[in-house]
Order: structure tokens, then C-alpha cells, then sequence
């Protein structure tokens, strides 16, 4: 049974807050921007193209403004209807595409909150027709690390102990793997960081609120925040992670993930012992045997 990290009913309120209030939408944004210019590099069109799970409508906007896909569907809980995309309700966990029916999946900063990643990646690779694009962008492990670093260190001196307040975001070292594991073919993971600086770490907070990112981890706590650990989370914060003119930095890093269905048009690695080149030959170097010592 997959464990349940994250509150998923908890996100969707948490998502309408944030649109009641007005989102802070920077980061969706910037991503979008970088969907539209990843998709510009690769030569070929596709005629039916999903929006996974992005919130907003940034990444539909620049699937459509793309001019690489025909049909664009926003596949969401609340999915949003706009001029140019078709909509469907659905979850990231269980997706409603037949098999082998879409072209290509692009999601943008809403996997790192499904429960089982390796089997929503299974699904999106099932859904995909031979030859389909994954393209998704989804928060790092890198993110959010200072204020991390000072609740940590805050709850720990005036409560003697630490609860779970920003979620363990997937490492970039273990995406690949899963990438594989899913059955994606030539899979690519890379990732990139952005520092936004703010005024004081209230005002990262009210940032976190309206971008739907606050704490949804089952396991979180159910106490309210004392003023004495948010005093201190403060104090340490800005003591670690001021620049000169006093503002505080707060790290969030976008890890890209793509991912091919299997076809066999694509490059396959070569089988073990097919070369018809020894390698010492290719670098100009002399090959000693594994019982050979080099001189000194």
C-alpha cells in the first residue's frame, strides 16, 4: 500500500484559498515560460496535448501560444475552461486516458504532491502513444531550504522538539530513476534555482499562502505556531539568510522531467560487447591488462 505523505483534500482547499486571495503566480510563470521554450526546441508537433494537474493556467496558455499542438486539455480537480483548451476532471493519481491516446503530458509544479509518484508516471507513459512526450517541472528537494533550516532550529530550542512544516520534495538523483522504472524511454532530468528575495520571512509566508504551498503533510501538526517559535524562526532566518541591504533570500528549485514512450524509431543503447572499436584505441592510449601494474 503506497503511504499517504500528503493531505490531497487539504491541497485543493488550500489551491481555492490562494485563488480567493489572488495567487502569487511568479514561479508558475517562470516555469511556463521555460515549458514554451523546451517544447520549441523539439521538431515535431503533437495533435493531442495534456495539461497535468498545473494549477492557474499558465501552462495551457503556453502549450496553446506554442504552435507545436493541435487540441490542448486542461485535465485537473477543478480544471479550467478557456478559450482554445478543452477541460476534463481529473486526478493526477488516476488518470481517465485510455491507453496510448495522447501525444503528449506536460505538467508544471503539481507532481510533487502526488502520494505515488512511480505510479502516476506509469499511468502518464500508458497514456502516451508510442513515440509521446513527458515534459513536467516539479518542485525540488533544493526549495525552501533556509526557512527549513530555521524552523528546524527554532521549534527545537523553544519546544524542545521538531514537527514536519515544509514537505521533503523529491531529490533530483532518484527522479531519473523513476523515469526508467515508469518505462520512459530516454529519459532527462535536470533542474535549475531560483533565489527571490523578501523584505522579511512574513512576507515569504504570505507568498507560500497564496501560491497554495503551504503545509498539506498529513503528518503535520495540529497545534497552532506559538508566537515565541515564529519569533525565533524569524530572528534565525534573517541571522543566516540576509543579504547587505537586509533582505532575506528564499531558494526554490524546478526539477525538469521528460521522458519518451518507448518507439522503435528511437536511438537504443548499443548491447554489451557489440563495438567494433577497443576504446584504448579511440583515446590514442596503450591498454594494460588487469594483472598489469603501471610503472611509477
Amino acid at each position: 500500500m503506497v503511504s499517504q505523505l500528503f493531505d490531497r483534500s487539504l491541497l485543493r482547499a488550500r489551491q481555492a484559498r490562494a485563488r480567493a486571495l489572488g495567487p502569487a503566480a511568479f514561479l508558475l510563470h517562470h516555469v511556463a515560460l521555460e515549458l514554451g521554450e523546451r517544447l520549441s526546441v523539439v521538431l515535431r508537433q503533437f495533435d493531442r496535448a495534456v495539461d497535468l494537474g498545473t494549477p492557474g493556467d499558465a501552462a495551457v496558455k503556453a502549450l496553446i501560444a506554442s504552435g507545436k499542438v493541435g487540441t490542448v486539455v486542461s485535465a485537473h480537480r477543478d480544471p479550467l475552461r478557456l478559450d482554445g483548451a478543452l477541460a476534463v476532471a481529473a486526478d493526477e493519481e488516476a488518470l481517465p486516458f485510455a491507453d496510448a491516446s495522447l501525444d503528449l503530458v506536460a505538467s508544471a509544479l503539481s507532481l510533487q504532491f502526488v502520494n505515488d509518484l512511480p505510479g502516476a508516471l506509469i499511468q502518464i507513459r500508458r497514456a502516451l502513444k508510442p513515440d509521446g512526450l513527458f515534459l513536467a517541472a516539479i518542485v525540488g528537494g533544493g526549495s525552501l531550504g533556509e526557512l527549513r533550516e530555521a524552523f528546524a532550529q527554532a521549534e527545537s530550542e523553544i519546544e524542545g522538539g521538531l514537527s514536519p512544516r515544509v514537505a521533503p520534495f523529491a531529490d533530483l538523483r532518484d527522479l531519473g530513476g523513476l523515469l526508467q522504472r515508469a518505462g520512459f524511454a530516454l529519459p532527462v532530468v535536470d533542474s535549475d534555482r531560483l533565489t527571490v528575495r523578501y523584505s522579511d520571512v512574513i512576507a515569504l509566508m504570505h507568498d507560500l499562502r497564496r501560491m497554495g504551498a503551504t503545509n498539506i503533510l498529513r503528518e503535520r501538526s495540529r497545534k497552532p505556531l506559538k508566537r515565541a517559535t515564529l519569533n525565533r524562526m524569524s530572528k534565525i532566518y534573517a541571522e543566516r539568510f540576509a543579504d547587505g541591504d537586509g533582505r532575506l533570500r528564499a531558494t526554490f528549485e524546478v526539477v525538469w522531467l521528460s521522458g519518451w514512450a518507448p518507439h522503435e524509431s528511437q536511438q537504443k543503447p548499443l548491447k554489451p560487447g557489440s563495438a567494433t572499436q577497443r576504446l584504448a584505441d579511440a583515446l590514442g592510449a596503450k591498454e594494460i591488462s588487469a594483472g598489469e601494474k603501471t610503472g611509477r
